[in-house]
C-alpha cells in the first residue's frame, strides 16, 4: 500500500485533522514530571547573644543607681552564680579621677568593694604617695565580680561586663582615667599590646555616651607591683606623671 491510498484510508476512518505539528513517538517512555518546589523554611530570628543584652540593658540605665540595679540583676554571665558579691565601686562618687582595676580579688568579693585586700593596700600608699586618696578618685573593675579561684576573666565575660563598665564611665564623666592593668587597658583604648608598652602614655579614649575624648593612663597592676617589685620603678614615674597632669586639670 503507498503513501496514497494509507492517507485515503485513514480519511475514511475518520482521521482527518493533524494534532500537532510532529508525529508523537509512542514507543518513547512518557517524560517525567517535574517536581514540585517547595518553598524553603524561614530562618528563624537569630536571638541576640549576652554580649548584645548587656549593651542593651546597659544603655538604659539612666543613673548610677539604675546601672548599679541592672548588674546586680544581670545574671547571664556566669560569674555572677559564683561571686559572693557585686564589686561595684569605692571612693568619691562625684570625683573626677576614675582608676579602672582588673577582677575583684578575695577580699573584694568578700566585702563588695574594690581593691580592699592586700592589692588595695598597696594602692593605698601609691595614691598617698602623690596626695591622693579614695576620698578623692572612684575605683571600680573591669569586671565586677571574682572569677572562680581568682583566674583572670575569660574573653566572653569581659565582653558581657564591658557594657556596663563604659556605661559607668559615661555616667561619671570623669576628666581622667587610669586603667591598672592589660585587661582594662585593652578595652577601652582597643589596642591589644602589652602593659609594659602602653603603660605611661597617655591616649585619648572614646567612651560611648560622652561626647569629648577622656585622657587615658595605663598603669600596672598593684597585684602585679605585689610580685614585681623591681616595676615599681616605673610605677612612680607613672604616678608622677597623673600628679602633673591632676594640677594641670
Amino acid at each position: 500500500m503507498d503513501a496514497l491510498d494509507t492517507l485515503m484510508m485513514q480519511i475514511a476512518w475518520g482521521a482527518d485533522e493533524a494534532l500537532d505539528d510532529a508525529p508523537v513517538d509512542r514507543t518513547r517512555p512518557p517524560p517525567r514530571p517535574a517536581p514540585m518546589l517547595r518553598p524553603a523554611p524561614e530562618a528563624p530570628a537569630q536571638q541576640p547573644t549576652a554580649a548584645a543584652r548587656a549593651r542593651a540593658v546597659a544603655a538604659a540605665a539612666a543613673s548610677i543607681d539604675e546601672l548599679r540595679a541592672a548588674l546586680a540583676g544581670f545574671q547571664e554571665c556566669p560569674l555572677a552564680a559564683t561571686a559572693t558579691n557585686l564589686v561595684f565601686a569605692d571612693g568619691a562618687m562625684a570625683s573626677g579621677v576614675m582608676f579602672v582595676g582588673e577582677a575583684p580579688g578575695e577580699e573584694d568579693d568578700r566585702t563588695g568593694i574594690p581593691f580592699s585586700g592586700p592589692a588595695g593596700v598597696l594602692l593605698d600608699r601609691m595614691l598617698a604617695s602623690i596626695g591622693l586618696d579614695r576620698a578623692k578618685i572612684l575605683l571600680t573593675t573591669l569586671v565586677p565580680w571574682r572569677p572562680p579561684g581568682g583566674r583572670p576573666p575569660t574573653e566572653s565575660e569581659i565582653a558581657m561586663c564591658a557594657p556596663f563598665l563604659t556605661r559607668h564611665i559615661a555616667l561619671r564623666a570623669p576628666r581622667l582615667l587610669v586603667t591598672l592593668g592589660q585587661l582594662p587597658t585593652r578595652t577601652l583604648t582597643g589596642r591589644d599590646e602589652g602593659i609594659r608598652r602602653m603603660r605611661g602614655r597617655w591616649r585619648d579614649t572614646i567612651i560611648e555616651g560622652l561626647d569629648a575624648v577622656v585622657p587615658t593612663l595605663p598603669m600596672f597592676n598593684p597585684a602585679y607591683l605585689m610580685h614585681t617589685p623591681a616595676a615599681k620603678r616605673e610605677a612612680w614615674t607613672d604616678l608622677l606623671s597623673l600628679y602633673h597632669r591632676i594640677a594641670q586639670s
